[in-house]
Parts: structure tokens; C-alpha cells; sequence
């Protein structure tokens, strides 16, 4: 049977005081609506239609390459018109539509499974997802007969006091035989206070016109977390959080600390890698087996090999190492920078757009950037390549097997050849062919006895 997902994410979210829609608004490493998205494609739906309206534009573009479709609700008229906005792409489907929300992001995909298997095995109009809340105040309580259909879903502010004793509500998801709901969704009224039209409407709708719908009770309400503040906003990150360290941990990862550990939900990490205490693991960032990663390090959109070593206080980003490589503590890695096999990045050395070769070593206090630098280079302390003339960066080279000597300048563009050796306090402005030896610095004056000289002339001389 087709399954067609609906998201519904055409609101304002004024509630959450923000420029930014709410949708737009990012909890354990994605918007909320790319957490429902992702969410949706397990479920292998032929179509994933969202609905938008409130920055539709930004909408879109976060969800560029999904495959998702999208309909637009030119005006915030309530649920029911954000769903018939769809009707145009979905009605000739068939099968099952499953309306989803942009900012309930923390349903799984297996509670979404089962209320699918319960609307294919029963056969009702549609099937609701409900729960039962201790206290259910501000929630929409579900009305049933004697025979467990549900005749109407009734909203706080209506209710009546034996309805709004009821602790079974409504969650607003909801799985529909596609030709009724198309049918029956158009004939919903409008609000007499708001003139909004409700989803929650059709399933009086249908029972009016003697269709049946059912509830399906969940016991975990905790997935039904509606993002409306930031508060709920962080409440929601704190799950997938939660979540994220322990598929990690259950997956072989030690994770010291996990309480305090942040990886996002497009995170992979190998068997018997040790993350430490405060570490952040962002985006699309890979880590092999057997690393460490320091604590407080932030890795963001890069890929660890196996038994890569990150001392803590690092920062990786968009960048890879090889096998074997040690970086850090205090290191600064970015911008396409690949570190390659067993080669050490030291404390507080900074590394941007370069290639470091196999076994080489920076491991002091340097500034490496637009370099290329060749298997077992020695790049000594204080070391900076200056790539940047005002206008334009250039790029340094240093082959195979060179020794730069400690504080060394290397002015770009310059190629130092393999196998030479640079004189500590070198200004390097001209190219150094292979194995030679390059010093760029004055010769060394000494003045014996000026030092005395100077102070006996102050003393003679004191200030006023």
C-alpha cells in the first residue's frame, strides 16, 4: 500500500520570539525539521510532501537534496488548510497519508511503523496517535465510544468538565486512507473565534459520515515533545542527545562522561574509540576505531581514520588524518587540511587548507597555511608560512625529508626543497633547491662592554 508523508511546517512559531522560523531552530545537530525528515525516509514513503508558508524560501533550502516536495499555504489558516494545500500533489497517490509536524521532531520511526501496521490491519478511515497524560491539561481529549472509536477530539478551551476529566489525548498525528481524507477534509468549518480550520475537526467529520476512526495508545508521551519555546527546545536537544550516546555506546564507544559529551545525529564513530569529558562531535563527521578524542576537543564535518590521537582543547573542522596521526592538545585544524599518516600536530600549532605528508612533524607553535609539506618534514617551533599578501593567498612548498629550524618565516609564494635544511630565524623569501642549506637572517653583532657603558651613562644622565 503507497504511504505519503505530510509535514506540516508553515508556521509562524511566535511563541519561540525569533526571526527564524521555528522549524529552522536546531536541536541535536539539525533543524527540527530535518530531524523529521530523516525521521520519515526511514519509513520508505513514495512521497515526502512538507507544507510551508512562514519563510518558505529558508524552509526549502535547509531541506535542499532531500527529495522532499512541498506545497504552499499562502496564508496561516489552521491545520486543515496547511494539509488540503497538499491535495494538489497527493490526491491521485492513494494509499495511506501520514501527517507529521516540523516541530515535533523526537517520534521515532518505529511508533510511526506501528501506527501504520494498526491503519493497515484494521482498515478505519484513519488512526490517531494518543496517549494517556497524567495531567492532560492544554492537549485536545479524545472522545470514544463504548466500542473504542473515536467520535471527536475536543480542544481545552471547548471542552466540557466530564470531557476535560478524560487523561487520553490527542497527539495530532494522524495516518488517513488517502480518498477519504481527501474527500472529507474540505468539508471542515471554520473556528466561529479564530477562523482557522482544525485537523482535529475531521474526525467528527468522518464519524458524522459513518466512517470509523481509531486510536492507537503509545506509552512513551515523551516522544510527542512539541517544540513551541527554547526551553522545549533545549528539553528536545537533551533527548537526542541522550539518544546519540547511548546508540554509541551500545555500538562499542567509551564515552567518559556521557552526560556531558555532545555528537550530532549524523555522527559515526568505530569500535573502542575513548571520546573523553565536553568533547563536541558535529555534523557529518566520521571517526575510525581505535582514536581518541581529547577532552574538549571540537570535531565539526571531518573524518578520523583508525588510531588517529586527539589531545584535548583541539579544534578539527572540515579537515581528515590518516591513520596514526597525532594532533594536539591546543591544536587548530581547518579548511580541507590533511593530516596524513602517523605526522604529530603539536600544541597550539594551526593548520588551514594543508597537506601535512606521512610522518612529518609540527609540533610546536606554529602557522602552516596553503602549504604542501612533504613526507618527514620537520617544521620547527614558531614556525609560520605567510600566505597572505593583502590580496591574495600563495601557497608554500617543502619537500620530503626538509628540517625547518625553529621560528622560521616562510614569505609565499616558496618552495623549499627535499631533504634541506633552513636556519633557525630564517626569513625565507627565495626558492631552496634539495638538500641545500638556507639561512635568511642578519649576522650576529656583539658590542662588548656597551651594556655597562649604557648604564653608567643613565646614571650620569637620571631623568627629570
Amino acid at each position: 500500500m503507497n504511504l505519503s508523508v505530510v509535514i506540516l511546517a508553515a508556521g509562524l512559531g511566535t511563541r519561540m520570539k525569533s526571526k527564524r522560523a521555528k522549524v529552522l531552530h536546531r536541536a541535536g545537530g539539525l533543524t527540527l525539521i530535518e530531524q523529521v525528515v530523516a525521521t520519515a525516509k526511514q519509513l520508505q514513503p513514495e512521497r515526502i510532501v512538507a507544507v510551508v508558508g512562514h519563510q518558505a524560501e529558508q524552509v526549502e533550502a535547509a531541506l535542499e537534496g532531500s527529495g522532499v516536495e512541498f506545497a504552499h499555504q499562502a496564508e496561516q489558516k489552521g491545520t486543515a488548510d496547511a494539509l488540503l494545500s497538499s491535495r494538489d500533489l497527493l490526491a491521485n497517490q492513494g494509499g495511506l497519508v501520514l501527517v507529521l509536524y516540523g516541530d515535533v521532531p523526537l517520534l521515532s520511526a518505529g511508533t510511526l511503523q506501528h501506527l501504520i501496521e494498526s491503519q493497515k490491519k484494521n482498515g478505519p478511515a484513519a488512526t490517531i496517535l494518543t496517549t494517556e497524560l497524567e495531567d492532560p491539561t492544554g492537549y485536545g481529549r479524545i472522545i470514544a465510544d463504548a466500542l473504542g472509536n473515536v467520535q471527536a477530539i475536543v480542544e481545552q478551551k471547548a471542552g466540557t468538565l466530564d470531557q476535560l476529566a478524560l487523561c487520553r489525548v490527542n497527539s495530532g498525528i494522524y495516518c488517513f486512507q488517502s480518498e477519504l481524507l481527501w474527500q472529507y477534509l474540505a468539508e471542515i468549518s471554520p473556528h466561529p473565534a479564530s477562523g482557522e480550520y482544525y485537523l482535529t475537526d475531521v474526525v467528527e467529520v468522518l464519524h458524522r459520515a459513518g466512517h470509523t476512526v481509531r486510536a492507537l495508545d503509545m506509552e512513551e508521551w515523551s516522544e510527542l515533545l512539541g517544540i513551541n519555546t527554547r526551553l522545549e527546545l533545549a528539553a528536545c536537544d537533551r533527548v537526542f542527545r541522550d539518544r546519540k550516546v547511548r546508540e554509541m555506546m551500545l555500538a562499542g564507544v567509551t564515552i567518559e562522561k556521557p552526560e556531558t559529551v555532545t555528537i550530532d545525529n549524523g555522527v559515526e564513530i568505530g569500535e573502542d574509540t575513548l571520546i573523553e569529558p565536553f568533547a563536541q562531535l558535529l555534523g557529518k563527521t566520521k571517526i575510525g576505531k581505535d582514536c581518541r578524542i581529547g577532552a574538549s576537543s571540537i570535531i565539526q564535518d571531518s573524518e578520523l581514520a583508525d588510531g588517529v590521537d586527539v589531545g584535548p582543547f583541539t579544534m578539527i573542522a572540515a579537515s581528515r588524518a590518516d591513520a596514526g596521526a597525532h594532533l594536539g592538545p591546543y591544536a587548530r585544524i581547518r579548511m580541507n587540511t590533511h593530516i596524513e599518516r602517523d605526522a604529530f600536530v603539536g600544541n597550539f600549532v594551526e593548520l588551514k587548507k594543508t597537506r601535512l605528508g606521512a610522518g612529518a612533524k609540527a609540533q610546536h607553535l606554529a602557522y602552516l597555511g596553503d602549504a604542501d609539506i612533504g613526507e618527514k618534514v620537520n617544521i620547527g617551533a614558531g614556525t609560520i608560512t605567510c600566505n597572505y599578501d593583502g590580496h591574495e593567498k600563495h601557497a608554500t612548498k617543502i619537500g620530503a625529508g626538509a628540517f625547518v629550524g625553529s621560528n622560521s618565516t616562510l614569505v609565499a609564494p616558496v618552495e623549499v626543497g627535499e631533504g634541506s635544511y633552513i636556519g633557525a630565524a630564517s626569513i625565507i623569501t627565495k626558492h631552496v633547491p634539495a638538500d641545500s642549506l638556507a639561512v635568511g637572517r642578519a649576522h650576529q653583532v656583539v658590542k662588548e662592554g656597551w651594556a655597562a657603558t649604557r648604564r653608567e651613562q643613565r646614571k650620569a644622565s637620571p631623568k627629570p
